[in-house]
């Protein structure tokens, strides 16, 4: 049983860490697989070292299912499988003494280096320490050939540091990727602009000409991704006034309500809001959409709206503090590697773009969930470990205290 207890809480800090459950996060726990496979085989024979392996797979299985209530994805199953059977055979390979009626020294491991079968087991070890290295998800890598153009317009510090140093915001690090962003002031620049998209978050406050060529480009055909915040909660050290400082509350109601769609009063503190097709979005302080007209759909369980607005669209999200790194990022040096993420921001900002990012983690519903999912996937475990003991017994150790039997002393030959 403590093998398979050993990997499934080995693959717990890398979840609480970011909240993404990938049967891939436990590969490198099941290392510990090699020592214990090769103890079972001598202490209780080969099939208790895979009743071990395939034990702590379907533990690590049911417990991401609970936590998630998604089915684990086959790429990361595949990767698990492969992980496991390579550890597995790593530890037959290697031989450790039974000593009967001794107990049991690690030195016993010493002579297990010597011989071909031992050598191949170090190597079926160092291609399970591969396989965990290569199964790891890849950076966020830019799309190859020309990139679409994308306009940025906003309020918010997505190309500076509030000391004033030039610096691209994580989101917009992970956006150049797919695309060659562009920060303009004013829709009255997206006349001239190339560009067919546009991210709108939380902007300063329009005239009515800015107004009018906004509607303008997109019923022409652009496509905009809108960041609405009623309640903006952005953490900055300027004072309250300062010119700098975007927009507390949204300046684009009336106009998101001209398109057909109105903004409800915020929900105050953080959220992680599920769309109802498995994406997670951490959102602050947010609002929903209601009465939507004819050429509106509300969907994300009300935080999306997307409306037709000539040959155009707009894509309207009820929060802008969703893309604060601090919402969706585990570690803020790293925005392009998505096993950091802690939530689907980014895809779901690039998706909105026209442009998608790989798809399909599987979030931790909530701490009461993977607390189930822990306690259920416990009882499997032990159960699983204690009906190994009975199909696969100790092997019965010779009796303490009595010597081997002595060889019959020869008889003298007589001569002649």
């Amino acid at each position: 049983m403590a093998p398979i207890l050993l990997v499934l809480f080995g693959g717990l800090p890398a979840l609480l860490r970011t909240g993404q459950v990938d049967p891939r996060g436990w590969m490198v726990p099941a290392l510990l697989l090699v020592p214990a496979a090769a103890l079972l085989r001598a202490r209780r024979g080969e099939g208790a070292a895979w009743w071990v392996g395939v034990g702590t797979v379907g533990t690590v299985l049911s417990c991401a299912f609970l936590a998630t209530w998604r089915v684990p994805g086959l790429v990361s199953v595949a990767w698990l499988l492969a992980g496991v059977l390579a550890a597995t055979v790593a530890g037959l390979m290697f031989r450790v003494p039974a000593k009967a009626g001794t107990q049991f020294k690690w030195s016993d491991w010493v002579p297990a280096f010597a011989g071909t079968r031992q050598m191949a087991g170090l190597g079926f070890a160092l291609l399970a320490l591969a396989i965990s290295w290569f199964a790891r998800e890849h950076r966020i890598e830019p799309s190859p050939g020309k990139r679409a153009e994308l306009e940025v317009i906003s309020g918010l510090p997505l190309f500076w540091r509030e000391n004033g140093v030039k610096a691209d915001a994580p989101i917009i690090t992970v956006l150049r990727q797919r695309f060659d962003v562009r920060p303009v002031d004013s829709p009255l620049a997206l006349e001239k602009a190339a560009a067919g998209m546009l991210l709108l978050a939380q902007p300063r406050a329009f005239s009515l000409d800015e107004q009018v060529a906004l509607d303008a480009w997109v019923g022409k055909g652009g496509k905009a991704l809108i960041l609405a915040d009623p309640q903006l909660r952005w953490p900055m050290d300027w004072p309250l006034g300062d010119r700098r400082r975007p927009p507390a509350v949204t300046l684009l109601a009336a106009m998101i309500e001209y398109w057909g769609v109105r903004m409800t009063p915020p929900s105050p503190g953080e959220q992680r809001h599920f769309l109802g097709d498995g994406r997670v979005l951490t959102i602050y302080s947010a609002a929903a959409f209601e009465n939507a007209g004819p050429d509106c759909r509300i969907f994300g369980r009300g935080l999306v709206a997307r409306c037709m607005v000539g040959k155009g669209s707009v894509t309207i999200v009820a929060d802008a503090d969703l893309i604060d790194d601090r919402l969706w990022l585990a570690d803020s040096a790293t925005p392009l590697e998505s096993a950091q993420w802690t939530a689907d921001t980014p895809q779901f900002v690039a998706e909105a773009l026209g442009a998608p990012l790989p798809a399909g983690r599987r979030w931790v519903r909530s701490g009461e969930a993977l607390v189930n999912a822990l306690r259920w996937a416990v009882v499997v475990g032990i159960f699983w470990a204690a009906l190994g003991t009975v199909l696969f017994p100790r092997r019965a150790a010779a009796p303490s205290g009595l010597s081997p039997p002595r060889p019959d002393r020869p008889k003298p030959v007589k001569e002649g």
